[in-house]
This record gives C-alpha cells, sequence and structure tokens, in this order.
C-alpha cells in the first residue's frame, strides 16, 4: 500500500562554516490519508525540524539532507524544484505553526492575508475571494467573522488568531495537515475548542494531520498512531492505545508519566503576608476628536483575598479573565484602586520611589523566561543584578552568592559566564528562578512559569518550587491556565471571570467540590 506521505531514513543537519551537525537521525515515518499522526517529544528532540523538511521550510543555506527522502503522493519532497515545491506548500499541505502571532503579518488585516493565499494558489479574484474568507472564518467558529475580518492580528484573542492560522491552512482544501503545537499556549477550554474544531474539519475534509506536540493530554484525544523522538530519533512508534497503555520505550514511560502530581508543601502560617481589599483596575476608553472617557474596560474588578506566610494561592481562569492584571497591581506595575497591604503596610499609592525598598521582598517570574532575560548579559550579570541595586556587597561577594543559588535551582555554576540563548527553556526558567530568588523575598508572583515547558521539564520546575518554597517558606501567587499544576502546587485557588472572583477557598474543596458551572466547566476539560 502506498502512503499519503512517507519519510524513510532522514537525516538533517545544519551547517556551520565546514561542520555540519546532525540534529535528526535516520528518521523513517508514514501517514495515510485520513488519520493522525502525533509526533511526541521534549524541545529540541528533533519534532519539529523533522516536520519542517516536509516543505523544506528550513533556512536552505545551512540545512543539509545527508541521508534520506520524503515522498509525497509518490513525489520525493527533497529533489523537487521551487516552483513545484510553491504548488504544494497550501495546496497540498497546510501548515499550523505554534505561535500565530509570529506567524501573522502585524501591518495586514485578517481579511487581506487569508485573501492573500487564495489569490497566489487558485488564482482568484478579490470579490470571490472576500467571499471565501467570510465563509472560513465562520466554519472555524470564528465569532462575528465580518467584523474580524476587518481586524489586525494583534485585536483578536489567542484563540481567535489560531483559528485564523487554521483557516489559512485550510483554505485551500489541502489533503495534509502539518499542526506544529497549535495549542500550547491556550487556555484548557480554548484549547479543547481548537481540538475539537480540527477534529470536524479532519472528518469533513478525509485529512491528515501530522500533530506535534509535548501534552500527551492532546495526544490521547487526537493520535491514531504514535511516534515518540529523542535526540533526533524514533524510539518507539505504534498505535496510539498500545503506546499510551504499554509503553515499551524508558523515554516513553517518563514523558507519559510526568504528569504534575502530590499536593501544596508545607504549612502556611497564620500571619497574613498579603492582603487585598476591593482591588479595581479599570482602562479607559476614550472616543472622540478630544479622547473624552466614554466607559472603562473593567479588568479587575472588585477582587478580594488574603495570602499567608508559607502559602501557595493559585489564580486561574481564561486569558482575559483578569489574572495578570490582578498580579501587575500587586507589584505596582499598573494603577489600581482599592487597598494591598504587604506586611501590613498599605502599599497602593506608595511610587516607584516609595516601592524601590520592597521590590527585594516581593520578585516575579514570568511566563516566557526567553523574553524576560537580556540577552546581552551574561548569566551571572541576571542573577546577580538585583544586588547590585538592594545589596552593598563586593563583586566576590556578589559572585559567591550567585553560585550558591544557580547551584541551590540545580543549575551548573561554571555556566554563570555563558548567555541565555546557551540553555534550554527548563533551564532559562531556572536562571528567572535564581534572579528572583537571590534576594530572599518573602513574597514571589509565578505568571504562567510552566506553560511554555514541555511536561517532564514542567515537573521537575514545579518540584524545584516545593523545595525551595519549604526551605525558604516563601509565599506563591501563582498564576496558571493548568489546573493540574495548580493542584500539584496550591493551597488555595482563586477562580477568576471577566475581572471578577466566581469562585474562592482552600485547593482540595474547590478541586473535589466546586461551586460554580464555570469551575466544573473548567475542571472537567482540564481532567478529561
Amino acid at each position: 500500500m502506498s502512503h499519503l506521505l512517507s519519510i524513510n531514513n532522514l537525516t538533517v543537519g545544519f551547517s556551520k562554516g565546514k561542520a555540519v551537525r546532525h540534529v535528526v537521525h535516520d528518521v523513517s515515518l508514514h501517514i495515510d490519508k485520513g488519520e493522525t499522526l502525533a509526533l511526541v517529544g521534549e524541545s529540541g528532540s528533533g519534532k519539529s525540524v523533522t516536520a519542517m523538511s516536509i516543505l523544506r521550510l528550513l533556512p536552505s543555506l545551512q540545512t543539509r539532507y545527508p541521508t534520506g527522502e520524503i515522498h509525497y503522493s509518490g513525489e520525493n519532497t527533497l529533489a523537487m524544484q521551487d516552483n513545484e515545491l510553491r504548488h504544494l506548500r497550501g495546496n497540498k499541505i497546510g501548515v499550523i505553526f505554534q505561535e500565530p502571532m509570529m506567524s501573522l503579518n502585524p501591518l495586514h488585516t485578517v481579511e487581506r492575508q487569508l485573501a492573500e493565499v487564495l489569490e497566489i494558489h487558485q488564482g482568484l479574484a478579490k470579490r470571490d475571494a472576500y467571499e471565501k474568507v467570510f465563509q472560513w472564518l465562520n466554519k472555524v467558529g470564528l465569532r462575528e467573522p465580518a467584523k474580524k475580518m476587518k481586524a489586525y492580528p494583534h485585536e483578536l484573542s489567542g484563540g481567535e488568531q489560531q483559528r485564523v492560522m487554521i483557516a489559512m491552512a485550510l483554505i485551500n482544501d489541502p489533503e495534509l495537515l502539518i499542526a506544529d503545537e497549535p495549542t500550547t499556549a491556550l487556555d484548557v477550554t480554548v484549547q479543547d475548542q481548537i481540538l475539537r474544531l480540527i477534529k470536524q474539519l479532519q472528518e469533513e475534509m478525509d485529512l491528515a494531520i501530522l500533530f506535534i506536540t509535548h501534552d500527551f493530554n492532546v495526544v490521547k484525544r487526537v493520535a491514531d498512531r504514535i511516534a515518540v523522538m529523542e535526540q533526533g530519533r524514533i524510539v518507539e512508534c505504534g498505535e496510539a492505545k498500545q503506546v499510551l497503555e504499554a509503553p515499551v520505550h524508558a523515554y516513553t514511560q517518563t514523558l507519559i508519566n510526568a504528569e504534575p502530581d502530590g499536593t501544596a508543601v508545607g504549612q502556611p502560617s497564620s500571619d497574613v503576608l498579603l492582603s487585598v481589599e476591593d482591588l479595581k483596575v479599570w482602562f479607559p476608553i476614550k472616543k472622540g476628536i478630544f479622547k473624552r472617557t466614554v466607559d472603562h474596560m473593567k479588568a479587575v474588578n472588585g477582587v478580594n483575598f488574603a495570602l499567608h506566610k508559607g502559602e501557595t494561592l493559585g489564580i486561574v481562569g481564561e486569558s482575559g479573565s483578569g489574572k495578570s492584571t490582578t498580579a501587575n497591581a500587586i507589584l505596582r506595575l499598573v494603577d489600581s484602586q482599592g487597598v494591598i497591604a504587604f506586611d501590613n503596610q498599605a502599599i497602593q499609592s506608595l511610587n516607584h520611589k516609595q516601592m524601590l525598598p520592597l521590590r527585594r521582598r516581593i520578585q516575579v517570574v514570568f511566563q516566557d523566561p526567553y523574553s524576560s532575560l537580556s540577552p546581552r548579559m551574561s548569566v551571572a550579570q541576571i542573577i546577580g543584578e538585583g544586588l547590585d541595586i538592594h545589596a552593598d556587597l563586593s563583586a566576590d561577594e556578589t559572585e559567591q552568592r550567585v553560585i550558591r543559588v544557580m547551584e541551590e535551582v540545580g543549575l551548573d555554576p561554571e555556566t554563570r559566564h555563558r548567555y541565555p540563548n546557551e540553555f534550554s527553556g527548563g533551564q532559562r526558567q531556572r536562571i528567572a528562578i535564581a534572579r528572583a530568588i537571590i534576594l530572599e523575598p518573602e513574597l514571589v508572583v509565578l505568571d504562567e512559569p510552566t506553560s511554555s515547558l514541555d511536561r517532564s521539564v514542567q515537573y521537575q520546575v514545579l518540584n524545584l518550587l516545593k523545595e525551595l518554597q519549604r526551605k525558604r517558606q516563601l509565599s506563591y501567587i501563582f498564576i496558571s491556565h493548568d489546573l493540574k499544576v495548580v493542584k500539584s502546587l496550591c493551597h488555595k485557588v482563586m477562580v477568576m471571570k471577566d475581572g471578577l472572583i466566581v469562585e474562592q477557598g482552600d485547593a482540595l474543596s474547590v478541586f473535589e467540590h466546586a461551586e460554580t458551572d464555570y469551575t466544573r466547566t473548567l475542571l472537567e476539560t482540564a481532567f478529561a
């Protein structure tokens, strides 16, 4: 039987000068019409390099294919001319990339970008293209498609951007869809909607799908077969049920077992470290020539909670619910109304200079360690920067503190003179955590610190956070849309929707006896 796509003994390398570094080794895979093959592995395992090689989307000057062939409908794509490849791209094979904001042009409207695909591949006139764009935006479930067509990518939510990417990938009725981590950064409910949408469109169009992911929860829902990659090699391949229930390779077993587990550590103190009363963050909506305020966008509207010493509060909810805005108000990064008291001191009216002494005691770890770490500073400079501001130490004392904290978070101090781009995602997040705790804070705000990490790396970072809390009696505010992670780490949970708290209480109570339909929906989706 001939397969729709077959990859045979593929090796891929990247050249630097005369040297070639191989990152994919002797890979063989196939996909048949109408089936979904999940390509699974951690970051750097070679998943995306393998997938992007199908359409030769990797940098042509640096990429080498020492061995192997990639056959699509009997034709070797590695031997195709550029014009043949252009016909294949979009017409026969569509691609959904991981980060829609990096893939969509910020200077063009949604309509223009989708219409351009139709004009290039099908030669449609502007009016015909408009009608088909409208049909497809409606088909992928974009609300108010006529209005959203005129929008620019930044005016859409993450879920809406991903729906546009799906429409762009499928608008030319391809036979194969390459979906490269299309749900990684999405809320659980939006992720659920996107997975259902892809499955529905697959059935309607008889699509074959190469689904790239590191999340076995997604794999369980979409895959007919699974191929597992480790360090550029396929280590296991088989029917989804067999791989999930009886994995043979130790690496596959590790990935499947790397689910967040356990519960919060330590016994919180009875002393309140942070209290928030009637917190409001309203952003003015201005219109007219004179930009008069006509209304407000109520990002946070009347939030109340208390955080004890040694306690972790999980703030959960969908994108736009007010989670990060609440944290930014506590950090005094946005203006707010209401009372914010840290260690019995009201801080809501403090200016930048007045807040400076408290910055050492309140630290933050952001979602994306790559964008929050300066690429021009070494790891030692990044971790020690706070000491330069808040502590009067000699260069030698600073270096010794940096070495000690790197050892504490599981980093090799010998690497302290390297730069962030030389580290993996998990290592970069450890650097960000080291930067926060070197000042010995009492409160650390963690804004989605594990959402972009592989499950196995996420598991390691969660254990690190628990160990640091146990040793240092830290208090955490942990913002996340991943309820499995929240269950593993948090003593209390606060559920937000549209700027309001819809439910809060002890984590065990909320997870086992949710009171609101919204919370129950989040839980059912997360633990399906």
